[in-house]
């Protein structure tokens, strides 16, 4: 039985701001109306940032819409959410990221076979040069691909 990805948003930011190193999947801990938000695609990853405090993994400023048609009570869109990981795989990452100093930023968040699930990337911060080479190499990359279309 194949799995089914519904892909519901993704930061495209993360990709020009951090360098990349490793990229693993957590659970995500909601409430029913926050579930119903997502699946009608009403989320945002942009300024959201994980964090590990007391053994456990936080995701802080991820925007999640309030449900309409949820009662009357509070929904607070930017609370902190429980990531769901093995605890093995906090060690290695507390490791890393009090370590090397490494940031813990969510990439995408989609539904993986109805549960919700977010990709959590470990990255270092780029520097200003570090972003203009690598607009430069895109921009280069572009010109040699025109090149080869317009040859043919």
């Amino acid at each position: 039985m194949a799995e089914t990805i519904k892909i519901i948003c993704q930061n495209r930011k993360a990709h020009h701001d951090y360098q990349i190193l490793e990229a693993l999947e957590a659970g995500l801990a909601l409430s029913g109306p926050e579930v119903k938000s997502l699946r009608l695609g009403r989320a945002n990853l942009k300024d959201s940032y994980a964090q590990i405090k007391g053994g456990e993994v936080w995701l802080h400023q991820a925007h999640i819409s309030p449900y309409e048609n949820a009662p009357a009570g509070e929904q607070d869109p930017t609370r902190v959410r429980k990531l769901l990981l093995h605890r093995h795989e906090i060690k290695r990452i507390m490791g890393k990221v009090q370590g090397k100093g490494l940031t813990l930023i969510p990439l995408k968040l989609y539904f993986r076979s109805g549960k919700a699930k977010v990709e959590v990337a470990l990255a270092k911060g780029k520097k200003l040069y570090d972003k203009r080479d690598t607009i430069r190499e895109r921009d280069e990359e572009r010109e040699l691909q025109r090149a080869i279309r317009n040859k043919k």
